[in-house]
């Protein structure tokens, strides 16, 4: 059995891991933290990490970039493993975690979900393939209307994996309306698309001369990366001090 403290339970996305832990018997939550403490749950809940006195196997975050210095001077302190999910984290926010890795297992990931992960150990192995016989690369990213950033996150980790294994020969190409020439064989476009309720959807392409190979992955629901965070948990436990990814998760399953 694995204990897990809920960072940020009373958010969507803890909310949305405390109902899978309950389905889970290999996972139980013993413990919350949250600003907002009004709502009822099977488990005590403090207003600040600082504040927990519960013993716990990991801690899975979902909270906010604002609550993580604190979260991982609480984890260093304890030596309890964290799994990290807030996003918008600063450079050094970032070194922070670099520094808390080494007295405490510390997961980060750009997407937490086990598809998008196994997506870009499948794209490593793909490229090295398709890029020698002259294969084109694009990726195309979709989302809902309400998302700020764009390309995302997502799409450029992908776009990282499959540069990182053809040794960074590749130019990162986001717009093409302002130049008009043909396409370098060592551009890698990534194009973002913005409407209605899209959860979340990456396809990767590979276009040859009379064939082309596509990647695709398609999320449905936000439960996908509840699910991964869930599994890394469960990783996490009883490691040794390090800084971990989800590319280690798959690697053990």
């Amino acid at each position: 059995m694995t204990n897990v403290i809920m960072h940020g339970c009373n958010g969507r996305m803890g909310q949305m891991i405390a109902g899978l832990c309950e389905n889970d018997p290999e996972i139980t939550i013993v413990a919350g933290v949250d600003t907002y403490t009004e709502k009822k749950n099977d488990f005590p809940v403090f207003g600040n990490i600082a504040d927990c006195d519960v013993q716990a196997d990991a801690v899975i975050d979902f909270s906010n970039a604002g609550a993580v210095d604190g979260l991982l001077d609480w984890c260093a302190e304890k030596g309890v493993p964290v799994v990290l999910c807030s996003t918008g984290l600063s450079d050094a926010q970032l070194a922070k975690v670099e520094e808390a890795s080494k007295k405490v297992a510390v997961l980060k990931s750009a997407n937490m979900s086990l598809g998008i992960n196994t997506l870009m150990d499948l794209l490593q192995k793909a490229v090295k393939v398709f890029a020698p016989a002259g294969f084109d690369v694009e990726i195309v990213e979709k989302h809902h209307n309400q998302k700020l950033d764009a390309p995302s996150g997502t799409a450029i980790a992908l776009a990282d994996s499959i540069n990182e294994a053809m040794d960074g020969q590749y130019e990162y190409v986001y717009d093409r309306s302002d130049r008009r020439q043909k396409r370098d064989a060592k551009e890698l476009g990534i194009s973002a698309v913005r409407g209605g309720t899209i959860v979340g959807e990456h396809e990767v392409i590979f276009a040859g001369t009379d064939e082309v190979i596509e990647f695709k992955h398609t999320a449905y629901s936000r439960a996908v990366f509840g699910k991964g965070a869930v599994q890394a948990a469960k990783f996490l436990k009883g490691r040794e001090p390090g800084y971990y990814t989800m590319q280690d998760v798959i690697a053990e399953a």
